[in-house]
């Protein structure tokens, strides 16, 4: 694409791009952007975004020189505790449903007002007005939205609002079809003038918890009154003289910074890129780095996380010498347990004219998250409560007022004290994959953003609660020769299509050193664009 200077913004869904364009066309910020563009894709992209939902942020201030970590997830609600499931025979959360839906409360809309405030310089009310437009007036039906429609409509059907709302006319919605999300509007109008208390303490909080009530779920005003978005630090560790930082705990960002530096005493750049080695050595060095991370990511408040323990290089040093070349090491020789790779996320990045920058991915988990429109809210209700543990020794247990562990990590990138990167990728226990690759194709083979994006991508691991572990998933635009090596050293492949969508989605904008032109791309296996200003 056509270099930028005054701006840029990447999303997966192009009229999003476009509203966070406009906010820096008229005098925002990096942060107001992310804003309005995350606003739009909650309504355009409801299957994989929603203001039910949780987030995470990356800030950069240019002018301190500063990277700022925002926690915008949900917590646990009160009564959300390991006895109440065993009192109902339950041994694991149910992945859909009101239960599902409500064990947490909602962050990401106290993260819109946090972030706005810190470093925002528009009113929250301009920064929604795209997302109500669409949202009251009716846009246009992708054809990826179309097909998750028709995938999920049967669990769709089992909630009557949701049906109401996504299935319109009883069908799921065609491509190009006007889809019109009233109740969201209003929602989303309530917010724009109201902020914080609007979401979490008026009439939506009251109707969102008396609806969860009356259907045996969770919902206690206390806790939506509570719910705060917080500040934090970083995680950031260094590859080949590049500092990366990643969303820490209770985020999977070590896992992205502990596989990178498994790698970095490899001599990757003498390597073919895409060839068997380079592909096998960053599949093993994953497994390394998800035992790790099963074993000990959780909710920082409630569990001795060894962060930066996970992320020294004297660990990576240690734990390297599980990393065979020759032969693909079995899951069963590396204990894990817990999450699989199925999940819906939006990541949003954008840079302003004076260097400021917002890396920011939020998600509903699932598709359509709980598949719970929460009564007339207009509020696709989360599920990723889903991913608490009911086991008591586990680190990731369920408590009241906890969060979960979660797959969502953001990240930005610096050479020396100048930004160079922004990126991040939905995909659930495939991000840290798709940035470890994404950096890898960057900074070992000197890609540009366009050419990491679109190369053929692989994910490890299983792919569905239930599935297999040994896993491969490729895309099927691997060479052969790589592909038939990997089998040969144990690998276990399924081969997706060329281009596949459960590779993740990804966004990247790159900022030239010297000349501080942005570059960036929006992956083609998603609706989205890069555009700048």
């Amino acid at each position: 694409m056509t270099p930028a200077y005054r701006g840029m913004v990447a999303a997966p869904h192009a009229l999003a791009s476009e509203a966070g364009v406009e906010v820096l066309e008229a005098g925002g910020s990096a942060v107001d952007a992310a804003i309005a563009t995350n606003a739009v894709l909650n309504v355009v992209y409801p299957h994989m975004s929603g203001i039910g939902g949780d987030a995470f942020w990356l800030i950069h201030d240019s002018k301190a020189r500063e990277v700022y970590f925002l926690n915008a997830g949900g917590r646990a609600a009160s009564g959300a505790t390991i006895e109440w499931f065993e009192d109902r025979g339950m041994s694991e959360i149910p992945v859909r449903g009101i239960v599902a839906g409500t064990v947490l409360t909602p962050g990401s809309v106290d993260g819109w007002c946090e972030a706005n405030e810190a470093y925002g310089r528009l009113p929250l009310r301009r920064l929604l007005e795209p997302a109500i437009t669409y949202a009251r007036e009716g846009f246009p039906v992708s054809a990826r939205l179309a097909s998750w429609g028709r995938e999920t409509a049967n669990v769709l059907r089992q909630n009557p609002e949701a049906a109401e709302v996504y299935l319109p006319d009883g069908e799921p919605p065609r491509e190009g079809q006007r889809m019109v999300l009233g109740d969201l509007a209003r929602t989303l109008e309530l917010i724009a003038d109201g902020g914080h208390d609007a979401f979490y303490e008026g009439e939506i909080a009251q109707e969102v918890c008396r609806y969860a009530h009356e259907r045996g779920g969770f919902g206690d005003e206390a806790d939506w009154a509570n719910q705060r978005a917080r500040w934090g630090d970083s995680l950031s560790s260094s590859y080949r003289g590049v500092t990366i930082h990643e969303t820490p705990p209770p985020t999977q960002g070590i896992a992205a910074l502990q596989t990178l530096n498994l790698v970095e005493t490899f001599d990757l750049g003498g390597m073919e890129y895409l060839g068997p080695d380079h592909i096998h050595l960053l599949v093993e060095a994953t497994k390394v780095a998800f035992h790790d991370r099963n074993r000990f990511i959780a909710d920082p408040e409630f569990a001795d996380v060894p962060g930066d323990r996970l992320i020294s290089k004297a660990y990576a040093e240690e734990r390297s010498d599980l990393v065979r070349m020759e032969r693909a090491l079995p899951w069963d020789r590396i204990p894990s347990s817990g999450a699989a790779l199925a999940g819906d996320t939006v990541y949003v990045c954008a840079v302003d004219a004076e260097g400021n920058a917002a890396s920011l991915i939020q998600s509903l988990y699932m598709g359509y998250g709980s598949c719970v429109v929460a009564g007339k809210t207009g509020v696709l209700l989360q599920n990723r409560g889903a991913y608490f543990s009911l086991d008591r020794e586990h680190p990731n247990r369920l408590a009241p007022r906890k969060q979960p562990f979660h797959t969502l990590i953001a990240s930005l990138a610096f050479k020396g004290e100048d930004l160079w990167a922004v990126f991040g990728a939905m995909g659930a226990d495939g991000q840290p994959q798709i940035h470890l690759q994404a950096y890898i194709a960057m900074i070992d083979f000197g890609l540009s953003p366009r050419e990491a994006i679109e190369s053929p991508r692989w994910l490890s691991g299983r792919y569905a609660l239930g599935g297999p572990r040994d896993l491969l998933n490729v895309e099927s635009r691997f060479p052969a020769a790589t592909l038939a090596e990997l089998e040969r050293r144990g690998h276990v492949l399924n081969r997706w299509g060329p281009w596949a969508e459960l590779a993740g989605h990804a966004n990247g904008i790159m900022v030239q050193p010297g000349t501080g032109a942005l570059t960036g791309s929006s992956d083609p296996r998603s609706d989205g664009a890069a555009i700048g200003c």
